[in-house]
């Protein structure tokens, strides 16, 4: 029996050893084959360009509105897995909304350097923000965040140094550590993880118009997450639930429903 015990918490021990060391290659899930933009219908996009404080290169699509369409700018913080590519659907909706949008990709992504940690992400996150601002056709007062998934965190933690002028969470988590609790519920994951995104505590410190946005049927992150950040956020905020809806189905990621949600709830703020 003494020996079944201590085979099995070496057996463990090997399993936590085995997570910590590839921890981040269970979270992020880069692409780096990107396309050129008019081949995902953006054919009015700009390949741009940016640095980040710690000297990193990191490219991005910029598609511009008329004018006279209006001035709101989406900046897009990409979930965990793909590229700015996957994401071509959100601006071309955006474009028809009447709304510009910055789409680009972390450090490791898209054929940038460097590899994704929750530092590394917040850099690339100021560094988009930065590059936005200096645009002449920008208004900084109009620049509106829109963080997916793992995305959401990233912009949790820039709207605390950066208000925009609405945050829109699309499938958020509490806090990384509870979203991998929920996947692997043996682990003591809050003991393991180097990147935590604690977004239901930096939560309360934001200010700013807040819209979650969630699918009844998330088997990614659960749905309960979603609405408890919610709860925790400051007024004023929107919830909105899309029915049947999984975190990868098209109607969450850029279907009409959510393009909409979007405009409106940017549109009553200006």
């Amino acid at each position: 029996m003494g020996r079944v015990l201590i085979l099995g918490l070496v057996a463990f021990g090997l399993i936590l050893t085995l997570f910590w060391m590839t921890q981040r290659r269970l979270i992020y899930f880069p692409s780096g084959e990107v396309p050129h933009p008019s081949e995902v219908g953006l054919a009015q996009a700009e390949e741009v360009s940016f640095q980040t404080d710690d000297g990193l290169t990191l490219h991005g699509w910029y598609v511009p509105v008329p004018p006279a369409a209006g001035r709101n700018v989406v900046i897009v913080f990409n979930g965990n897995a793909g590229n700015r590519a996957y994401r071509a659907d959100l601006a071309t909706g955006f474009a028809a909304a009447g709304f510009a949008t910055l789409l680009f990709d972390y450090r490791g992504y898209g054929g940038n350097a460097g590899a994704p940690t929750e530092r590394g992400l917040a850099l690339d996150a100021r560094a988009a923000r930065r590059y936005v601002e200096s645009r002449g056709d920008v208004d900084r007062d109009r620049i509106v965040y829109f963080g997916e998934s793992l995305g959401s965190g990233v912009a949790v933690e820039l709207a605390l140094e950066h208000r925009p002028k609405a945050l829109v969470l699309r499938s958020p988590f509490t806090s990384l550590v509870d979203a991998a609790r929920y996947h692997y519920s043996m682990l003591p994951v809050g003991l393991l993880l180097r990147d935590t995104y604690p977004s239901v505590d930096r939560i309360t410190r934001i200010g700013c118009p807040l819209l979650v946005i969630a699918g009844a049927r998330d088997t990614i992150v659960p749905t309960a997450q979603s609405e408890r950040l919610f709860t925790a956020a400051r007024e004023p905020k929107r919830l909105l639930i899309i029915e049947d809806a999984d975190h990868n189905d098209d109607v969450l990621v850029a279907g009409p429903r959510i393009i909409e949600a979007v405009a409106a709830f940017v549109r009553l703020l200006d």
